[in-house]
This record gives C-alpha cells, sequence and structure tokens, in this order.
C-alpha cells in the first residue's frame, strides 16, 4: 500500500467533506434515505466558512486545491450545464483559465533558462499573465518581426505535483475496482492509466508543439477550425510560442453576445471539426473546452493548448463511423453488429436483443432538440444498458469518449437547441462514402495484392539466401511462386477495376 498517497487521498475527501462538496446539501431531496442520512452526518464535519456558496463555486474551490488532475476533472464537468445545470457550469467555469498565475518574473527566469538565451533576442515585448490553467499561464509577446505571440510557461514545480496526483489517483482506481465489483467493467486502473499518460505527455512543450504542427495542418483541409503556427524558435521543454490567436476567448459569456455572430453554425463547426479530425485523420485535440477556443463572427473558431493529443487507428475510425452512421440512419442492427465485431459486447450475448436496447434509448431523442432532451435521463439509461450487456471500457478509446462529451458539452452551451445529429451529418456520411464505396473496397483488394506479392518476394528471398543444407528449390519452383504472387496481385487488380467502372 502507497501510504503517502493513501494520505493524500483521504485529505482530498477531507477538503470535499468540509468544502459540503462530496454530498453537497442542495441534493439532499434526490437522494435514499440511507444516502442521506450519511450525507447529513458528514456534512457535520464541515467547515462553516467553506460552505459558503453555491455547490459548484465550493467544488471549484476545492478542486482548485486539490491540484492539477482534479482541475482537469472540474474542466470537464464544467462543459456539462445539459445535465448539472449552467449555474453549477458556470461555476465551474473559472478552472479553464482563471487560476492564480506566478510572478512575471519567475516567468521570465524561467523562459531564458530554457530557451539558453536573453529574452529581449527573442521578444521586444514580454507581458503580463493573460490566463493561467492549472499546469501553465500564458503571456503576450512581441517577436523582433513584428509578429505578436503567445508564450507558454509551465508552472514551477508542477511535475512534481502531477507525479503525485498520479499516485492519488492510481490509489483510487485500485480502491474502487476492489471494492465497488460493478465499476470493474468500467476498468478503473486502466483509465486513470491513460489520464496520467496524458497529464505526463503535457509536461513537455516540445510534445506539445509538434502536436500544435500536425493539427494546424490538419485543420487546415477543412473550413471549421484552425490553428496558430508555432514559432519554433521558441520551443523548449517548459515553454511554446504560438502566433497569436485572433477572436475572443469563449470561456468569456459576453463573447457569445458579439455582434454578427452565428451560433448555430458556431455549434456546428465545433461538433464537425473534431468528427473531421478523429475520422479522418485519426489524431484530435482532446482537450476542447471552452478555455482552448478563440471566437469571431461569424462562426470563426481557432483552437489553442495542444497538450492532450487523441489518435485513433484504422480499426477504430471505422468502428467509430459505423456506429455513428448506424445512429444517423436509425440502423441498430448495424450498431449493434459493429459492437460485436470491435469486441465492446461479449460475444455470448445476442446482437438483436442489444439492437432492441439500443433502439430504446435512440428513438426517444432522435431529431429533437438539445433542450428536449435530459442529457442526465440518456446517460443513465446508456449506462444501464452497457451494464446489462457487460461492456467494458476501452482504455485505448478514453480520450476518445471524453472530448465528445466535452465538444458536445461545449456545442450546447453555445446554442442551448443545437441537434449534434445533424451537425454531424456531413463528416459522417462524407466518410462513409469515401472509406466504404466499392472503389474504397477495390483499393484495399488491390493493396492486399500487392501485400502478398511482397510476402512472397520475401520468401523466396529468404529461400535463396538459406544456407545449402538441402538442394535448392529448382528454378521452376521460384517461377511458379512469382506466378502465384503475379496471379493474387493481378485478379485484385482486376476485381478492383470491375469495381470502379460502373462510377466512373
Amino acid at each position: 500500500m502507497d501510504l503517502p498517497a493513501l494520505a493524500r487521498l483521504i485529505a482530498a475527501a477531507w477538503t470535499l467533506i468540509r468544502a459540503d462538496a462530496l454530498i453537497p446539501r442542495e441534493v439532499d431531496p434526490a437522494l435514499p434515505a440511507g444516502v442521506r442520512s450519511l450525507a447529513r452526518f458528514l456534512r457535520l464535519l464541515s467547515g462553516r466558512a467553506a460552505r459558503q456558496g453555491r455547490p459548484g463555486e465550493r467544488l471549484a474551490r476545492a478542486l482548485e486545491s486539490l491540484g492539477p488532475v482534479s482541475i482537469k476533472l472540474g474542466q470537464v464537468l464544467s462543459t456539462r450545464a445539459d445535465i448539472f445545470g449552467a449555474v453549477f457550469a458556470e461555476d465551474l467555469s473559472h478552472l479553464k483559465d482563471r487560476l492564480p498565475p506566478f510572478p512575471n518574473a519567475e516567468a521570465r527566469a524561467l523562459v531564458e533558462r530554457e530557451l539558453g538565451r536573453p529574452l529581449e533576442s527573442l521578444f521586444v515585448t514580454f507581458e503580463e499573465t493573460l490566463a493561467a490553467a492549472s499546469l501553465a499561464q500564458a503571456h503576450a509577446a512581441t517577436l523582433a518581426d513584428g509578429r505578436r505571440v503567445a508564450v507558454k510557461v509551465l508552472r514551477p514545480g508542477v511535475e512534481r505535483r502531477v507525479a503525485s496526483d498520479a499516485r492519488v489517483l492510481t490509489l483510487a482506481a485500485r480502491l474502487v475496482e476492489r471494492l465497488v465489483p460493478p465499476a470493474r467493467r468500467l476498468e478503473p486502473v486502466a483509465f486513470a492509466g491513460t489520464v496520467i499518460r496524458a497529464l505526463e505527455l503535457e509536461l513537455d512543450l516540445r510534445f506539445e508543439a509538434a502536436g500544435a504542427g500536425e493539427l494546424a495542418e490538419v485543420m487546415a483541409r477543412d473550413p471549421w477550425m484552425r490553428a496558430p503556427a508555432v514559432v519554433w524558435d521558441g520551443v523548449a521543454r517548459r515553454v511554446l510560442t504560438l502566433e497569436w490567436a485572433d477572436g475572443a476567448p469563449l470561456s468569456d459569456p459576453a463573447t457569445l453576445d458579439l455582434p454578427g455572430l452565428d451560433r448555430r453554425a458556431l455549434a456546428d463547426n465545433v461538433i464537425r471539426a473534431f468528427l473531421a479530425q478523429a475520422l479522418d485523420h485519426g489524431v484530435f485535440h482532446a482537450d476542447l473546452h471552452e478555455g482552448n477556443l478563440f471566437v469571431a463572427a461569424p462562426a470563426s473558431l481557432v483552437a489553442v493548448d495542444f497538450g492532450i493529443i487523441g489518435r485513433l487507428g484504422p480499426r477504430e475510425r471505422r468502428f467509430l463511423a459505423e456506429i455513428l452512421y448506424g445512429f444517423l440512419t436509425r440502423d441498430y442492427a448495424r450498431v449493434a453488429r459493429v459492437h460485436f465485431e470491435a469486441g465492446y459486447v461479449p460475444a455470448r450475448h445476442d446482437p438483436d436483443t442489444f439492437a432492441q436496447a439500443l433502439r430504446a434509448v435512440g428513438e426517444p431523442v432522435f431529431g429533437r432538440a438539445a433542450s428536449q432532451v435530459s442529457m442526465g435521463r440518456l446517460l443513465g439509461q446508456l449506462f444501464e444498458i452497457t451494464a446489462l450487456f457487460d461492456m467494458r471500457l476501452r482504455p485505448e478509446l478514453v480520450l476518445l469518449q471524453k472530448t465528445m462529451v466535452t465538444v458536445e458539452g461545449v456545442a450546447r452551451r453555445i446554442c442551448p437547441d443545437h441537434d449534434i445529429w445533424t451537425a454531424a451529418d456531413p463528416v459522417v456520411r462524407r466518410w462513409i462514402a469515401r472509406e466504404l464505396s466499392p472503389v474504397a473496397r477495390a483499393r484495399e483488394m488491390a493493396d492486399e495484392g500487392l501485400r502478398v506479392l511482397r510476402a512472397l518476394g520475401r520468401l523466396v528471398e529468404t529461400q535463396a539466401n538459406a544456407p545449402m543444407l538441402a538442394p535448392p528449390d529448382p528454378p521452376s519452383s521460384r517461377l511458379l511462386w512469382f506466378a502465384i504472387g503475379a496471379a493474387i496481385s493481378g485478379a485484385a487488380f482486376l476485381l478492383a477495376a470491375l469495381a470502379v467502372r460502373p462510377l466512373v
């Protein structure tokens, strides 16, 4: 047992109890009798001063004092006004980019030390803190060539704090897995590992610079979102410099009242940009909360803070696209089939029964505006179904699922009656048309033929170079191998031509 981590976990629980943020008094009427009695007992231990304010304000204060991992949790919760309420979400929203900064002089010294050069050799001006988050803070600056830039600087000592938080999170996950059997299918230890790994990568801003450059190229292929260019002369392990992001921060409630802003188009762009990144390219910005988005009329979006990058392999991208397409077309049998093919649902269950369960969840909300759908109730139904069919958390999909929740919450805050399915439709249909069309199938067959031919070639080469322990194959045998490979490849290309011809 990691005793220091256990002590910090107990301290974190005590902090939440003292702030009346673990089971806040405002939820008493909705609690079962036994839980209500426990909550009232715990509330006797809370401090009078700490209990001041609304539930979201109390939770925000507690999470801020608990460190980076807890702040990240609060950032995710703040995007779901549709589940927790607008006031609660707004009270948590300052965790995105309005935390206390560290001194400007300390930031300047850190930048000089990391870049190995005087500050003035790169920056003509270096201003006070613009925004401060859990891991880093940002400063406006001007380059010698006149370009305005944003300089991100890691907080001093943040690596030690994240390492300590990681041990606490790992311990909490192990305790949940051991003591709460129903939670085991959610793979709490694997989930914690994924979150910890993402945070560790955030602590090297060179990785973030590389991710920012990659995503800038990806975003440039569609009109929905863009990213500022990287200034590589201003990049080091603890420093990142990007060109200035134009627009107003979406974390400011007044931004949504900008003249000429098309809120519905803006919400559509958030959804479509994320889906295009994930489906078309297999790489996506995995921290798209309001604090990382800048807006300009009518519906321009600029993303910043590329510390968490999500990736999907071709297989996962196909499963995601087919599941979304199945819901868009209300083909629940197809959605169920994909879940079984992907291994998300154990094979011992009946696909038709699973499709029936999916229909029970999907039909009541399909085509309805966000304002007509209770996301809390919908999530509750989905959780019940996943438990009924023994679905387990997929660690490789944690960042995708987390980002989908965040992005949908952002879109709903921008436009409360936003329809996520209408927004997703063109991106999903584009992917299906491109990747599952006869042309795509033919291309796959041709590629498979080439792979077989290369494998046969390597086999023949291996045989030719093998020690002479047995009589070598006669030339006719080698020719036969090449003939077989050529025949397979030729057949693949012929099938490709036959598949493509009707479409040309």
